[in-house]
């Protein structure tokens, strides 16, 4: 995420882990996506970006009855991949019950363990069958090399997948990045900067779309273009005429265009955002 966009200046300097904002009473600490969900829910760190994955995973450690600190705020709409349950491509096996008693190799072995303890029928935290080993990075080449019978990984487009010669035949969690804060914090920044890139997302997804429509088609119009709270409309000096202007999706946009074309619009405008806030 391109912090700039949203008047976060800094300068990170090369080899360093952390760079100190130059317009807000703040730092920027760079860290593995795995371990956000611990600085914030833990540490001092009031706000991070990470995977759903990785909140998942943190969440799945904590002890029987312990609150996690770090609360999702923020679908940041990017990132998007599936924690899955994946076996060689040319094996017998098909369902993931069938790797029970096994070796499965994983990065995520908290939420591994969650996902096994459920198809053994066993509750969290008891002895299991299935052998759950831990391997910090090359997870897909585990099967290959003898070292497991199934891994659970992350999947995003498959060609790694395909590559290695596996498949997926169950899911896990699925996942986005998000924007997280910790539950105890009270630095007021929180809800600046939390509003900053809401605004920024919200800016990259919609467009303005601005028409005129004869008054007697507002009613339809507005419909297919219903804006994020409302349209706004504006009287013409031509009589029976008025100006209409309404946020729109980008992936939308064509195809509302068509529709308002039919439905009378005309003069049909669409605009970038470069920023917002927005409802």
């Amino acid at each position: 995420m391109d912090l700039v966009n949203h008047d976060i200046q800094f300068r990170r300097e090369t080899r360093l882990d952390i760079a100190l904002v130059k317009n807000l009473p703040i730092a920027l600490i760079f860290l593995p996506a795995a371990d956000i969900p611990t600085f914030v829910g833990e540490g001092r760190v009031d706000l991070g970006i990470t995977g759903r994955d990785q909140v998942a995973e943190h969440d799945a450690q904590l002890a029987e009855g312990e609150v996690s600190g770090v609360e999702e705020i923020m679908d940041l709409g990017f990132g998007g991949c599936k924690l899955q349950v994946q076996v060689p491509q040319k094996g017998d096996i098909t369902e993931a019950k069938q790797l029970i008693g096994k070796n499965v190799v994983t990065s995520f072995t908290a939420l591994t363990k969650a996902f096994f303890s459920r198809l053994e029928g066993v509750e969290v935290g008891q002895k299991l069958s299935t052998k759950i080993k831990y391997v910090g990075g090359s997870v897909e080449a585990a099967c290959a090399l003898g070292v497991a019978d199934g891994i659970v990984d992350l999947v995003e487009s498959g060609e790694t997948m395909k590559a290695a010669g596996l498949k997926a035949i169950d899911t896990v969690v699925e996942s986005t990045a998000v924007l997280v804060k910790s539950r105890s914090t009270q630095n007021s920044l929180v809800d600046l900067i939390t509003s900053r890139i809401r605004g920024v997302i919200t800016a990259q997804r919609y467009v303005l779309c601005q028409y005129n429509i004869p008054r007697s088609e507002l009613s339809v119009a507005s419909q297919i273009t219903p804006g994020k709270r409302a349209p706004t409309i504006t009287a013409l000096e031509e009589e029976g005429w008025v100006a209409v202007s309404s946020m729109v999706e980008k992936k939308k946009i064509a195809t509302v265009m068509d529709e308002l074309v039919k439905v009378g619009a005309s003069d049909i405008l669409v605009l970038n955002i470069a920023n917002s806030r927005t409802g």
